[in-house]
Parts: C-alpha cells; structure tokens; sequence
C-alpha cells in the first residue's frame, strides 16, 4: 500500500502538465472530511491516506504520496438535496432565511449564488418547502463549506513583506469592556488601574535640644 501524508490544495504551485499525466481518485464527501481513509487510485494503486487531524480534503487538491507520485482528487457525484428559490411564491432572500435555519442546525451546506446542496434528509427538506423553496434530490459533488477558522489544512491567511502571518483580527483581538458590560470577569486590577501619585509630607529635622 502506497502512502499519502500530503496534500496541496487545488494543486497550487504544480505544473499543468505534470497534473495532466497524474493519477485520479474519485471520493465523495463522507471520504474526504476523513483525515485517515484508504483508497484506489485510477492506476489501481492502493492508497494510505495519513493527513494532519481536520483536514478536508477538496475536489481539485493534490494528494503526495510517499514515492513523490502525484494523485489528482476528484469530487464524486452523491445523493444530494438542490434547494433553489421559488420566483412565483417567495425570492432568492428565502435561500439566506433557509442557509440561517440549517446553520442553526449545524448541517452541512454547499452555498452556491443561486442555490443550496444538503445531504439528503426528508425532514428538512418539508421544512424547506414550507418555506416556500423548491428541493429536488441530484446526483452531484458536494462541497459544503468549512468553519471560517477552520485548520483545514487549507490556508489562506497572508504572509507580509517581513514574513509575519497576518491573523485575522477576529481570532486574537482582546475582549473590551464598555461602561454597561455586565460580565463577571475577575479582573487584575494591578493591570488595568492607572498608579496615582501619592503626596508624602515631610517634616524638616529638629536637632536635640541640650
């Protein structure tokens, strides 16, 4: 069995030409949210997939195996539900209401500009209806999106010209409190109190009286 321990997002940095003569391998999404799977490639090479723990693995990446030997990955069609809007009874603002309601429920979901894909399941999909949406079940790929800060393995954040990564703001900004914060933090007051100047009286000298 032949292992696998990398993988280059959308093959970034690889010639065309190289990827052209590579190896494929087919997955579907319940595959490629694994960091840990086996598979076969399209030269009948067993494969040993051995990622870093959370990484999703996209349609379009690269997978390095061990002989450096490239294997091209390719979404496969599954079951899935399409949601789209319904012009006559609703608008396209119904398929942010409906992307809300299934994010509450922590589900999946492929966000395209004019529709939505879910895997299948027929109590949300009468729940999309009555929103007045229209859901059909097709045979597509499906790539529902990742956490916004999510250790996909896929990284986008930005090197500067002294070669710092600029981290997105959101994920270290300090808490700050406003004059009706109610939290009950226990605060280090040594810290966040300004030292005041204290006055000292000082009384001259009297020398001993003989």
């Amino acid at each position: 069995m032949l292992q696998v321990s990398k993988c280059i997002s959308q093959g970034a940095g690889l010639a065309p030409v190289l990827l052209k003569r590579a190896a494929s391998v087919e997955l579907d999404w319940d595959i490629r949210q694994k960091s840990r799977f086996e598979a076969t490639d399209s030269q009948d090479r067993q494969l040993g997939i051995f990622l870093p723990r959370g990484t999703l693995v996209r349609g379009g990446d690269v997978l390095i195996a061990e002989d450096g030997s490239m294997v091209r990955v390719i979404a496969a069609p599954q079951t899935v539900l399409r949601i789209t809007a319904c012009t006559s009874h609703g608008s396209s603002f119904d398929l942010t209401r409906a992307a809300y309601h299934l994010g509450n429920r922590h589900v999946p979901i492929e966000l395209k500009p004019d529709h939505l894909k879910i895997e299948p399941d027929h109590v949300l999909a009468e729940m999309l209806r009555a929103m007045h949406l229209i859901v059909n079940e097709v045979s597509e790929s499906f790539e529902p999106e990742g956490g916004a800060y999510s250790a996909g393995g896929h990284s986008h954040a930005q090197v500067g010209a002294h070669g710092h990564t600029d981290t997105p703001v959101a994920a270290v900004a300090p808490h700050v409190h406003g004059s009706d914060c109610e939290h009950g933090h226990d605060h280090d007051h040594a810290h966040t109190h300004e030292a005041r100047p204290v006055a000292i009286q000082i009384h001259p000298h009297k020398p001993n009286s003989h």
